[in-house]
C-alpha cells in the first residue's frame, strides 16, 4: 500500500462546504490586506484561544457530537480553515471597531468565550471532562519548555529576539510531545501522524522502552525542532517582524492544536 503521508481522519469536506469555505475565506483575506492590522506579539497571542476552539470542535466531530449541518466543517483541515477565517475576519473587524490595547483583549475574550463554550460541550458530549491527565501534561510541558527556553536563551540572540512568541512555541511543542507520550505510553492510544508513529515505533524498539515507554524520543524531538526553529527565526524577527509574528504564530499553533486536540480526547475517549 505504501506509507501513508497523510494523518488518519485527513479529508476535504463536500464541495458545497468547500466552496463556502473557500469564499470566506478569501474575503476575509482580502479584507485582512485591505485594512492591513497591526501583527504584535499580544495580537498573535490573543489567538490561542481560537487554537484551542479548533481543536475542540474537532473533537466533537471525533465524538459525533456536532449537529449534521456543521459536522462536514469539524474534519481536518477543514476545522482549522474555518476557525482560522472566523479568527481572522473578527481580528479585522475588531481592529476598525477599537483601539490600542483592546485589540488583542477582544480578539482573546471573543475566542475565549467560544473555546470555552466549545470545551464545556466535550465534556457534555463525553458525559465527562476528567482533568486530571491534561493537567499533569500542562505542567509537565511547562517544566520542560521553561527547562530548554532557559538553555535556549542563554544562546542569544534567539531568546531576546523571539521573546514571548519563542517560549510560547517551545511551549507548544512541549505540550504536544508531553500529549503524544502520555497517550501512548500511559493511556493506551494509538497516534494518528505517520511521523510522529514512526519515531514512537522506533523507540518502541530500543532496549529501555520496558523501563520509560517509547514517547519520550518523541518529546525530545519536538523540543528540538521548536527550539531549532526560534533560533532560526532570530535574525529574520529582527529584520520583518510582522511576518516573523505570523510565522512564529502558525508554528505555535501546528504544535498547540494537536496537544490540544490529544488533551480533550484523552478526558472523554477510552484507547483504541
Amino acid at each position: 500500500h505504501g506509507m501513508a503521508i497523510l494523518p488518519e481522519g485527513f479529508s476535504l469536506p463536500p464541495v458545497p462546504y468547500l466552496v463556502g469555505l473557500l469564499v470566506a475565506a478569501g474575503a476575509v483575506a482580502w479584507a485582512a490586506a485591505r485594512r492591513r492590522p497591526a501583527v504584535t506579539t499580544a495580537r498573535v497571542l490573543a489567538f490561542v484561544p481560537w487554537m484551542v476552539l479548533g481543536s475542540a470542535i474537532h473533537v466533537l466531530y471525533v465524538a459525533g457530537a456536532l449537529p449534521d449541518v456543521a459536522r462536514p466543517l469539524g474534519g481536518t483541515p477543514a476545522v482549522y480553515a474555518a476557525v482560522g477565517t472566523v479568527g481572522v475576519g473578527t481580528w479585522v473587524l475588531v481592529d476598525a471597531a477599537v483601539e490600542g490595547a483592546a485589540v488583542p483583549r477582544s480578539l482573546a475574550a471573543s475566542g475565549g468565550c467560544l473555546a470555552l463554550g466549545s470545551v464545556v460541550w466535550v465534556g457534555v458530549a463525553g458525559a465527562s471532562l476528567s482533568p486530571v491527565a491534561p493537567a499533569a501534561g500542562v505542567v509537565v510541558a511547562a517544566g520542560l519548555a521553561g527547562a530548554t527556553w532557559a538553555g535556549r536563551t542563554r544562546a542569544p540572540p534567539a531568546g531576546r529576539a523571539t521573546g514571548t512568541l519563542g517560549a510560547f512555541v517551545v511551549f507548544a511543542h512541549a505540550l504536544d510531545g508531553v500529549s503524544t507520550a502520555v497517550g501512548v505510553d500511559v493511556l493506551g492510544f494509538g497516534e494518528r501522524t505517520p511521523l510522529s508513529r514512526l519515531i514512537i515505533e522506533f523507540a518502541a524498539g530500543l532496549p529501555a522502552e520496558p523501563i520509560i515507554g517509547a514517547g519520550w524520543l518523541f518529546v525530545l524531538v519536538k523540543l528540538g525542532v521548536a527550539s531549532l526553529v526560534v533560533w532560526l527565526f532570530a535574525d529574520l524577527v529582527e529584520a520583518e517582524p510582522t511576518r516573523s509574528r505570523l510565522l512564529l504564530g502558525f508554528v505555535a499553533a501546528v504544535g498547540l492544536g494537536p496537544a490540544v486536540h490529544n488533551l480533550l480526547l484523552f478526558t472523554i475517549a477510552t484507547p483504541g
